[in-house]
């Protein structure tokens, strides 16, 4: 059985799942699904089109599901989806998609620090930690285990590949490939993520396979095409390669440090 505070604004039409905790002047909107075990902490607003799974904490004046800051959004019917286990600090802002059916993505077990903001239609994996202040814009994609830190701008349309780490600060505008540290100001290529690689199970070999990968992309004389090419012929395969691979040829905005 749910704990619901009395004090608490709830749509009848809204569905709460089972051993719930909803603090008082909490504020739930109608077309909302919340799953088992969340906590919803005093003044957080739940907005139509959430669909939280399960064990999440939402802290205080967190707004989810937020009407997107689009200028092209007229009213249309959409969605904001939350994993599970996710931990979002005070006053976070999560933004619901723009166009009718879309969707913004909160994956599992991820940590929102407070004033995080995600915007509409962004796509957020598992395991990602947004610092302080951190603004993610529309239509971004997020891979699994990047760590921002505090004060990162993410601007419109970009990507971060997965286990990835953005440095305090940093404002970029080109696709942050997988496994790397980016920061500065312009943000460059900062080396290779080897504390989160080596936490997710990638041994010594292959973060030397990726290290030099990066030394072809980043300090090469070459194009990012050609570099690519290099990678395919002189670096051993394996999964990760193959993802850095992908994710650079699958580049539409161009990759940090590269013109």
């Amino acid at each position: 059985m749910s704990i619901i505070s009395p004090r608490a604004e709830i749509s009848p039409k809204a569905k709460i799942g089972d051993n719930c905790k909803i603090y008082p002047f909490a504020y739930i909107e109608d077309d909302v699904v919340i799953g088992d075990g969340c906590i919803i902490f005093p003044f957080v607003s739940i907005l139509n089109g959430t669909r939280m799974g399960g064990h999440n904490k939402i802290h205080q004046g967190s707004v989810i599901a937020a009407l997107p800051q689009d200028f092209d959004f007229q009213g249309e019917k959409t969605e904001c989806i939350i994993g599970d286990n996710n931990i979002i600090r005070e006053n976070v802002v999560i933004n619901r998609a723009t166009h009718t059916g879309g969707q913004t993505v909160i994956g599992n077990d991820n940590f929102l620090m407070e004033g995080a903001h995600i915007s509409h239609d962004t796509k957020v994996g598992n395991q990602c930690v947004f610092g302080y202040g951190t603004k993610i814009a529309g239509d971004c994609e997020i891979g699994n285990g990047v760590i921002f830190s505090s004060s990162v701008i993410e601007n419109a349309g970009t990507r971060v590949g997965e286990g990835a780490m953005l440095q305090a600060g940093t404002t970029f505008s080109r696709d942050v490939p997988p496994y790397i540290i980016a920061g500065g100001a312009p943000v460059a290529y900062g080396g290779v993520n080897n504390t989160i690689c080596r936490a997710y199970g990638i041994d010594d070999k292959v973060l030397k396979h990726i290290a030099n990968a990066y030394r072809l992309v980043f300090h090469g004389q070459t194009s990012v095409f050609d570099a690519v090419m290099q990678i395919k012929d002189q670096v051993p395969d394996s999964p990760e390669i193959q993802n850095i691979i992908r994710f650079i040829e699958g580049t539409t905005k161009g990759i940090i440090g590269k013109i």
